[in-house]
């Protein structure tokens, strides 16, 4: 019996290392981000502490509207790394989500965060697909106030469902997210795709993969 508690110890330990090795606690108060520095490491690589500004933890612009004029009719405004070089090592994000009436967030996934949406305006129905093999999708129509959250990796989506402009606030356990939008990435990568794959994956014509290509 002793031996048995001696090994679930043992392994727990090794998981909450392994939990620590992937996301290590900061070793200093901050590590602003140098995107002029050539150093390869994952992430990027920090200022001189004495370097650091006020503007390096600051960003403004949220309060105006994205412009939704485009096929989907949406416009995330992101803050993350890129835009506050503060947040770098320290794991979170955020972003600024505006819909003209019935526009899209279309379906996409986050590689390195989960995400927590809340609605400031309008209706949305939101919603995101498990993985295989179950596939289920589970959705929910969110009021203003409401809040919705996806879980890392998932493919996921949001549309207003009002007769007027809509805005969402995101906020993503991570300085740097990432997106693949899977439109984009399916039919609009560089180089292409195949068409017989891609005919052959979604079971239609070729000649439809290459008309939807034609459009990324």
């Amino acid at each position: 019996m002793a031996n048995h508690i001696v090994l679930l110890s043992l392994v727990a330990l090794s998981f909450c290392y392994l939990a620590f090795a992937f996301e290590p606690s900061p070793l200093q108060d901050f590590c602003v981000a140098d995107p002029t520095s050539s150093a390869r490491v994952n992430g990027q690589a920090c200022k001189k502490p004495m370097t650091v500004q006020a503007n390096d933890f600051f960003f403004s612009g949220l309060h105006i509207a994205g412009n939704t004029s485009n096929p989907v009719g949406s416009r995330v405004t992101p803050v993350n790394v890129a835009q506050i070089p503060g947040l770098n090592t320290l794991g979170i994000s955020m972003v600024r989500i505006d819909y003209a009436p019935w526009g899209i967030n279309p379906p996409h996934t986050h590689p390195r965060a989960s995400e927590i949406l809340t609605v400031v305006e309008g209706s949305l129905l939101v919603g995101f697909v498990t993985s295989n093999p179950d596939n289920r999708l589970i959705t929910k129509v969110l009021q203003k106030g409401d809040v919705f959250v996806f879980p890392v990796g998932l493919v996921h989506f949001q549309q207003n469902v009002g007769y007027g402009n809509a805005v969402a606030i995101a906020g993503l356990n991570s300085q740097n997210p990432g997106v693949i939008t899977i439109a984009n990435a399916v039919f609009g990568s560089n180089p292409a795709i195949a068409g017989d794959i891609l005919a052959k994956a979604f079971q239609v014509d070729k000649k439809i993969v290459e008309h939807i290509q034609s459009k990324f």
